[in-house]
């Protein structure tokens, strides 16, 4: 149940939730972007891999230090030279598909050129995710759409009000499906840049 005080003319109070409902969507969004590999080496592909260690999972930038000081390197510093093992076990057990190489201190992970087969497959993961986007987007517009007829029904609200809330609403909500799809089309791009 979403909590909105439907004041007679004022959209702004509708804008405003509906807005902070839109922005979950696309925040987890931007997250499942941030770790699907592109070209380019970055920390947001191991940043969350769950490390097993002092009797609990942790991810890994709670472990150590991440670094990318190459367009196709990736270092890893633990804090705890102990857990160095149970990092190298993290990344053999991800679905990153590298070998990290340990010198003792740091462990170095040597990125692959990926291939035109590995980068159409990231693009189908990637309309997936855009989709799976949408459908959420989509399913924040559906509640508060009910919440608009639910409020017209109990005569909260006028029947034109309604109307015009229903409008916004699917404005807003056309909106954060262009962003989305906006940054889909960015990140496919990335992925197709060799």
């Amino acid at each position: 149940m979403i909590d909105i005080a439907f004041a007679e003319g004022d959209v702004k109070s509708f804008e405003t939730p509906l807005k902070l409902h839109m922005d979950g969507p696309i925040k987890h969004f931007e997250t499942e972007l941030a770790a699907l590999r592109t070209g380019r080496a970055s920390i947001a592909l191991i940043e969350n891999i769950k490390v097993q260690c002092y009797g609990q999972f942790m991810p890994m930038r709670e472990v150590a230090t991440l670094g990318a000081p190459e367009s196709r390197l990736l270092t890893i510093q633990p804090w705890d030279k102990s857990i160095i093992t149970d990092i190298e076990k993290a990344i053999a057990t991800s679905d990153l598909g590298v070998a990290p190489a340990n010198d003792g201190n740091i462990i170095r992970i040597q990125l692959p050129q990926m291939s035109a087969a590995r980068r159409d497959e990231l693009s189908k993961i990637l309309g997936k995710k855009t989709e799976d986007c949408k459908v959420a987007l989509r399913n924040v517009r559906k509640e508060f759409h009910n919440e608009i007829r639910e409020a017209d029904k109990k005569h909260i609200i006028s029947e034109d009000f309604a109307k015009r809330l229903s409008e916004v609403l699917q404005k807003i909500t056309d909106q954060y499906i262009a962003k989305a799809d906006e940054m889909a089309e960015k990140k496919n791009t990335e992925l197709h840049t060799i």
